[in-house]
């Protein structure tokens, strides 16, 4: 499991997974978010912007994110 320390309000979906470096672009990650690979606390998420906050789990695969508050 990854924790990502939110230092916003929010962090939109693709832009989460660009920063994790779990894709090499932005349209990479936007690719897998619209093929349905990508849970948001465990529901499929197709938007790609998202507005994802703290307490938040996204599932890709099977890497787990928990997105906690940055402290």
């Amino acid at each position: 499991m990854m924790q990502y320390p939110l230092r916003e309000e929010y962090i939109e979906l693709y832009k989460l997974i660009k920063v994790l470096d779990l894709v090499d672009s932005g349209a990479e990650a936007k690719r897998i978010i619209a093929a349905g690979h990508v849970l948001r606390n465990g529901d499929i998420e197709l938007r790609k912007r998202a507005k994802i906050r703290a307490g938040e789990r996204i599932d890709i695969a099977d890497i787990i994110i928990k997105v906690v508050t940055s402290s």
